[in-house]
C-alpha cells in the first residue's frame, strides 16, 4: 500500500476502505508518513469530504492509536456528555451531580481550558483542596460509590488526533466537518462511554457561527457515535449571548450551587435539564425524556442534586462547605460595575468579545503557560431583550487589578442597547437523536 496512491483516490473523490484509512492513520503515528504527505491527504479530505463509513473508520483509528479508558468496571450505562465550547458554558458543574443524583454513573476525563476562562478541571480547584490526580482504580471505586468522579486528561488519548490537528492547523484544513466530527467523537470514544449526548453549540461565541454549520457538525457526530456502537444524541444550542450570568472559574462554580439550588439563570437551568433528560434517558434511568426531566428536576427541588456535588468535592479532597458558604471561593479584590450609558433593551452581546474581556482580566489563558486567576472574572447584569436604564448595571466586573480601561473599552464596545424592543434568542434550536 502506498501514502501517494491514496491521495490520489481520495483527491479524485474515491471512498478509502477501513484498511486503507487505518493504514494512513497508523503511518503517520508512528512517524512512518512524512508530514508533508498527510498534508496533501488533508488537503484532498478538505476539498472532497469523508463519507460516513469513511468518518467512523478514521474516528476509530484514530481511537486505537493510544490509550483506551476501560469503564467496564463501573456499575450501569456510562453516558457522557461533550459541549463544542462556548462562554460562560457552567453545564458540565451543574450536569455532573445533577445526573448523578438520580442514578446515572458519571466517568468524566476533563482538561484545562485554553481560552476565555479554564477548563473543567481549572473551574473545580477553585474549590480549595480539590484535585483530579487519582488513580484510575480509586476514580472507577469513586464513581461507584457517589456515581461521580472527574479525573485528569490521559497523556496519551488519541495522539493520532493531537498530530493532525497540529498538521491542520498549519495547513488551512481546520474546517473540514468529517475532520472535526472525527476529532472531536475519537476523545469521547477512547474515554470509554457507552452513550455520548452533544451539545453543539451555534452563534458568534460558538465554534461554529452558523445554524446551517452546526447541524451538519451535529449530525456528522451522531453518525459516527451510531456507526461505531455508541448511541447518541445531539442538542444544538445558542452561544451568540453568554450562557448564564458568570463568565470565571469560581464565580461559575459560585452559579451551579445556585442552579443545583434551583437559583440559577433561566437558560443554563433549562439547557442542563435538556442535556440531562437526554443522559438520564440514554442511561436507562428513565422510560421517556419526560420522565427524565421529572426526576431531575426532583432532584434539585429535594436538595439531593446539591448534596451529591458536595459529596463529590469532599471525595476529591476538596472543601464541601463551599456550598452553603460560596463566599469561601476565591474573592476578588476590586468590584467594579459596567454602567448602560444609555436607556433601552440589550440588543446584542458578542459572546466570543465577552469571553475575550474575561480572559483580559486573568480569568483564561493566552498560552498553555498562562497562569488563571481563579477569582476574576465577569458577571452579566442584562440579556439580550432586557430593559437597562441609563446608569444601571450591565455587568459586574471582578478583578484583582485597579486599571481595567481595555476591559470596559471591550465590554461597551460589544454590549449594543437599542431603543426598540428586542426578543430575546432561542436557546435551543433542534434536537437530533
Amino acid at each position: 500500500m502506498r501514502m501517494v496512491d491514496l491521495i490520489e483516490k481520495k483527491r479524485d473523490g474515491h471512498e478509502l476502505t477501513t484498511e486503507e484509512m487505518t493504514f494512513i492513520i497508523q503511518g503517520f503515528t508512528d512517524g512512518s508518513l512524512p508530514d508533508y504527505q498527510m498534508s496533501a491527504w488533508a488537503m484532498a479530505v478538505y476539498f472532497q469530504g469523508l463519507t460516513e463509513r469513511e468518518c467512523a473508520d478514521l474516528t476509530m483509528a484514530m481511537v486505537q492509536s493510544g490509550d483506551q479508558i476501560d469503564l467496564s468496571k463501573i456499575e450501569g450505562i456510562k453516558v457522557d456528555k461533550h459541549s463544542t465550547g462556548g462562554v460562560g458554558d457552567t453545564t458540565t458543574l451543574v450536569l455532573g451531580p445533577l445526573v448523578a443524583s438520580v442514578g446515572v454513573p458519571v466517568a468524566k476525563m476533563s482538561g484545562r481550558g485554553l481560552g476565555h476562562t479554564g477548563g473543567t478541571v481549572d473551574k473545580l480547584e477553585a474549590v480549595a483542596g480539590f484535585h483530579v490526580e487519582i488513580e484510575n482504580e480509586q476514580f472507577i471505586e469513586l464513581v461507584n460509590k457517589n456515581k461521580l468522579a472527574v479525573i485528569g486528561q490521559s497523556g496519551n488519548l488519541t495522539p493520532a488526533d493531537k498530530k493532525l490537528y497540529a498538521l491542520r492547523d498549519v495547513t488551512a484544513t481546520v474546517n473540514s466537518m468529517g475532520l472535526i466530527a472525527s476529532s472531536i467523537m475519537s476523545k469521547k470514544i477512547a474515554a470509554g462511554a457507552d452513550a455520548i449526548v452533544l451539545d453543539v453549540k451555534t452563534g458568534a461565541g460558538a465554534f461554529m457561527k452558523t445554524l446551517e454549520d452546526s447541524e451538519a457538525l451535529a449530525n456528522a457526530m451522531v453518525q459516527i457515535g451510531n456507526n461505531v456502537g455508541r448511541q447518541t444524541m445531539a442538542v444544538i444550542s445558542d452561544m451568540s449571548q453568554p450562557l448564564g450570568f458568570a463568565i470565571g472559574n469560581a464565580l461559575e462554580v459560585k452559579e451551579a450551587i445556585d442552579t443545583l439550588k434551583g437559583q440559577g439563570p433561566e437558560d443554563l437551568t433549562e439547557l442542563s435539564l435538556t442535556l440531562g433528560s437526554y443522559m438520564v434517558y440514554l442511561a436507562k434511568k428513565a422510560s421517556s425524556l419526560d420522565e427524565a426531566r421529572a426526576r431531575l428536576t426532583q432532584a434539585i427541588q429535594d436538595g439531593s442534586a446539591l448534596e451529591t456535588f458536595r459529596k463529590f468535592l469532599i471525595a476529591q479532597g476538596g472543601d464541601g462547605s463551599v456550598v452553603d458558604h460560596p463566599e469561601k471561593l476565591p474573592q476578588a479584590s476590586f468590584v467594579y460595575e459596567l454602567q448602560a450609558k444609555e436607556s433601552g433593551y440589550v440588543s446584542e452581546i458578542v459572546a466570543d468579545e465577552i469571553g475575550t474581556a474575561a480572559m483580559l482580566l486573568g480569568a483564561g489563558r493566552a498560552t498553555k503557560e498562562s497562569e488563571i486567576d481563579l477569582a476574576v472574572g465577569l458577571v452579566l447584569r442584562k440579556k439580550i431583550g432586557d430593559y437597562v436604564e441609563q446608569g444601571e448595571s450591565l455587568v459586574t466586573i471582578y478583578s484583582n487589578v485597579e486599571d481595567i480601561k481595555a476591559v470596559k473599552e471591550k465590554l461597551y464596545n460589544h454590549i449594543s442597547i437599542s431603543k426598540e424592543r428586542v426578543s430575546k434568542p432561542t436557546l435551543i434550536y433542534k434536537e437530533i437523536v
